[in-house]
């Protein structure tokens, strides 16, 4: 995937919490718990109803895990356990059962909000710092918008305009070096509409005659701003070497 894309919109970015795959892997679990029965450690997994069984039963853990929520063990399987055996008189009933389950999404979500915001923060204080001591760098331009670039080579072709279309190879890394896209890689220059990608690449490419090689230093809020791909994260400053190879119009 090419992560120059323009940045998801807030409105429409889905909060995942634990809950959807644990409801999920809780309704698989049932009937194969039913047919297993016991209470005993299993040291090994070799038939297909023990391997399934806990394969779903990490699943479980893993999704309540990465909630954030620190849930009670011994009621988790009293509830699992109830359920398997059909209990007549639940501790909860259908309404109260509906009310914690919502209480735990409530919680897995604030939780989720909290490590993001958390992230976000560590990174923008990363991305900082960076940007200051690269501006005092020689070579490196400082745009209005705090777009950062070095030209490598500059070309004497065309420079695209808002609307245009580009084919580029570029390597895009974190500020401490960590390559985490490149069309070098893939082997296989990328196409992007200039107007269809994150704020500073389209005020980058429009300063690029093609036949250019500049490295850019994309401040987080011209970037994916607190709403960046898992890949990448929140808030976090992006560095691209980026090559203009052609206008493809």
């Amino acid at each position: 995937m090419a992560w120059p894309r323009v940045r998801p919109n807030p409105a429409g970015i889905v909060h995942m919490t634990a809950l959807p795959r644990t409801a999920l892997a809780a309704a698989l679990l049932l009937p194969v718990a039913a047919c297993g029965g016991g209470t005993n450690q299993v040291n090994e997994v070799t038939t297909f109803e023990a391997r399934a069984a806990y394969a779903i039963g990490q699943d479980v853990g893993n999704s309540l895990r990465s909630s954030g929520v620190e849930l009670d063990f011994d009621a988790l399987v009293q509830g699992l356990r109830d359920a398997l055996d059909e209990v007549e008189q639940p501790l909860l009933d259908e309404t109260g059962a509906m009310q914690a389950i919502q209480e735990f999404q409530m919680q897995a979500q604030q939780a989720m909000m909290a490590q993001q915001e958390a992230a976000g923060a560590e990174n923008r204080a990363e991305g900082e710092t960076f940007l200051a001591e690269n501006a005092t760098r020689e070579g490196w331009m400082t745009t209005e918008s705090g777009l950062q670039y070095r030209v490598v080579e500059q070309g004497d072709g065309p420079t695209p305009g808002p609307n245009d279309q580009v084919r580029v190879h570029y390597r895009g890394t974190f500020v401490d070096g960590e390559t985490f896209d490149s069309s070098y890689d893939r082997g296989e220059p990328a196409v992007f509409g200039v107007g269809g990608v994150i704020p500073g690449w389209t005020e980058a490419l429009q300063l690029m005659p093609v036949g250019s090689t500049y490295e850019l230093a994309i401040p987080s809020d011209l970037a994916y701003g607190p709403n960046g791909p898992p890949a990448i994260g929140p808030d976090r400053t992006l560095l691209f070497e980026v090559e203009l190879l052609e206008i493809v119009n």
